[in-house]
C-alpha cells in the first residue's frame, strides 16, 4: 500500500504550498497563538500588511484547510483549524533543519 494515495497528493501538496510561504506561515502562527478568533484587519495591522494582500494569502490558507474564515456582518474573522497540529508541524520542521 503506498504511503500517499494518488487522490491525496494534490491535497497534501496544497498544504505544503501554503506552509511554504513565509507570509502565510506568519499569519498561521499569529492566529494560532491567540485563544480567540482574530479580525482580519487586526492581523493585517499586526503584520504591517495591506488588507488586500493579506486577504489573498488568507484565501490560500483557507483553501488548503489550515484556516477558518468566518463572515461576521461585513467583516471577516480568522481562526486556526488546529493550532496544536500547527505547533507540531513547526517543531518537526525545526528538527529536520538540525
Amino acid at each position: 500500500m503506498p504511503f500517499l494515495k494518488d487522490d491525496e497528493v494534490e491535497k497534501v501538496a496544497r498544504v505544503f504550498n501554503a506552509l511554504g510561504n513565509p507570509t502565510r506561515l506568519r499569519i498561521l502562527v499569529l492566529v494560532a497563538e491567540t485563544e480567540r478568533p482574530l479580525h482580519i484587519k487586526a492581523v493585517a495591522k499586526a503584520l504591517k500588511m495591506d488588507y488586500a494582500a493579506l486577504y489573498r494569502q488568507v484565501k490560500v490558507l483557507e483553501a488548503s484547510g489550515l484556516l477558518n474564515v468566518y463572515e461576521v456582518g461585513r467583516s471577516r474573522v480568522l481562526s486556526s483549524k488546529d493550532a496544536e497540529l500547527l505547533r507540531k508541524i513547526v517543531e518537526i520542521a525545526k528538527k529536520m533543519m538540525q
